[in-house]
């Protein structure tokens, strides 16, 4: 019987071990069960993020470029009514899609914020982007703005344009550009119109008008909000240093450098206009008046004493005219006299064996008139 008893407890004793040795091994699965679901769940989530991720820069990046290419004056409007309606479709995309995944609210909160947030740094991207080719930028918008017509063909300068006036227009245009890479204008309330006032007194400065004499450095009376003196500080009012592409003295540099490098394109215009001008009068400047008759006296009088030679000055005067009417020399000279001479250097010999030739067939017409008439005054 004792040793029944014995027996008894000790089955007991090994039932309750593999009872607790069962509980632990049910519990450390349980574990890694759920630890791998936790894992999985958030490399599925991982990847749904980065799908409406790479979804929303698609849908943002390249209209966002557009439309800071174009820098007008409502760009930034316009990025903002674009970044909401591509984030708001993100947003509830992503959440529609996490709805089987037992979030708590937190984590879609989060998840959601993070969205919202990498919309805004594609917006960012591409604006430092963009400010980083700034001087490239306005280099290209003062060159469309001057080159160009309202109409967008190539100006031809004559002595109606007003190189003066289309100058300043191209300058006020670049500026207006850099105004619109000068800062990330994502809020509405943001300083787009304070920016780009401060810049134009850039403009009035070069153009020495009365507008410049006022400048900041000789009046006494300034204030911190004036235009002129906000060029003067090391940040835009109003907007954060996160949110700022170009400082007030970054936007000075780009303009000095601005006004170098497009001088020459201005004194070319100017250089056209003058070749134009001169290009239209009939008449030889005075000086060239004046060397003609100094000069050419001791020709004038071999014409007096040889009247012989007055055939061979009337056909090089008519040569001449018909040279000039046919190369339109008018036209050839307006970019300058080395491109004229150029040009007139390849077409030179073609126009005088067509003047030739109209001359041989008017010739040869003028002939057969004759003798048709002779004939008819025959037959008559």
């Amino acid at each position: 019987m004792i040793i029944g008893v014995h027996a008894d407890a000790h089955v007991v004793q090994a039932g309750a071990t593999w009872k607790t040795t069962l509980s632990r091994i049910r519990e450390k699965l349980i574990r890694d069960i759920n630890m791998h679901a936790q894992s999985v769940r958030v490399m599925k989530l991982q990847e749904l993020t980065s799908s409406f991720e790479k979804q929303l820069e698609g849908a943002i990046a390249e209209p966002v470029s557009s439309l800071l290419d174009a820098a007008s004056p409502d760009t930034w409007s316009s990025i903002r009514v674009l970044l909401d309606q591509e984030k708001q479709v993100a947003i509830e995309g992503l959440a529609a899609a996490m709805a089987g995944f037992e979030q708590t609210q937190e984590e879609k909160s989060s998840a959601l914020i993070g969205l919202s947030e990498f919309a805004r740094s594609i917006v960012e991207k591409k604006a430092r982007e963009e400010s980083a080719q700034a001087l490239i930028r306005m280099k290209d918008r003062f060159n469309t703005v001057f080159a160009h017509d309202n109409e967008s063909l190539p100006r031809v300068w004559g002595a109606e344009h007003s190189v003066r006036a289309i100058t300043r227009d191209a300058r006020s245009a670049a500026l207006k550009l850099l105004a619109v890479l000068a800062a990330i204008q994502l809020d509405s309330k943001s300083p787009h119109e304070g920016i780009e006032v401060a810049l134009m007194t850039l403009l009035n400065e070069s153009g020495g008008s009365d507008i410049a004499a006022e400048s900041s450095s000789e009046r006494s009376d300034v204030t911190p909000g004036e235009p002129s003196n906000v060029l003067a500080s090391s940040k835009w009012p109003g907007v954060s240093p996160a949110d700022t592409l170009l400082t007030p003295g970054q936007c000075r540099s780009l303009w000095r450098h601005f006004k170098a490098e497009t001088e020459y394109t201005i004194s070319q215009a100017l250089s056209a206009q003058e070749a134009s001008r001169h290009g239209k009068s009939w008449m030889p400047p005075p000086w060239a008046i004046a060397a003609i008759i100094i000069l050419g006296f001791n020709e004038f009088m071999i014409l007096l004493r040889n009247p012989i030679y007055l055939p061979f000055v009337l056909v090089a005067f008519l040569l001449g005219k018909a040279l000039y009417m046919h190369l339109d020399l008018s036209h050839e000279f307006q970019y300058g006299a080395l491109p004229g001479i150029m040009s007139i250097s390849t077409k030179l010999m073609p126009t005088v064996m067509a003047i030739f030739k109209q001359l041989v067939n008017a010739g040869e017409e003028e002939s057969e008139t004759s003798s048709v008439s002779q004939e008819q005054m025959k037959l008559a």
